[in-house]
């Protein structure tokens, strides 16, 4: 079976070095958790995910692409130019049991 590049992202934690765009984040004192982001994101990306309370993107697996932006009813979504990598715990979320893109 081959191994498709979003699981290569998640193996390596590692975004794909020729995305042009920052990755995105979520502002959550401004989210609503209608996940209309979740929704959206692109399953050969699938970076949004509900993590607790939260709902998240892990930047290693955001492309920048946007597709999660104008679906947004409150506009909670920023680009993440100065991202840093994310807490170990939301690596348990991609290719888990509720990933939503598996």
């Amino acid at each position: 079976m081959a191994v498709s590049p979003r699981d290569l992202r998640i193996v390596e934690r590692a975004r794909n070095d020729r995305w042009q765009l920052p990755p995105l984040r979520i502002e959550m004192s401004e989210c609503i958790n209608c996940d209309a982001c979740i929704r959206h994101c692109p399953p050969q990306f699938g970076a949004v995910f509900n993590h607790g309370i939260d709902v998240i993107i892990v930047p290693e697996l955001c492309s920048g692409c946007g597709k999660c932006l104008d679906p947004c009813p409150v506009d909670c979504i920023y680009p993440d130019p100065y991202w840093q990598p994310p807490p170990e715990d939301w690596w348990l979320e991609p290719n888990g049991p509720e990933d939503p893109y598996v």
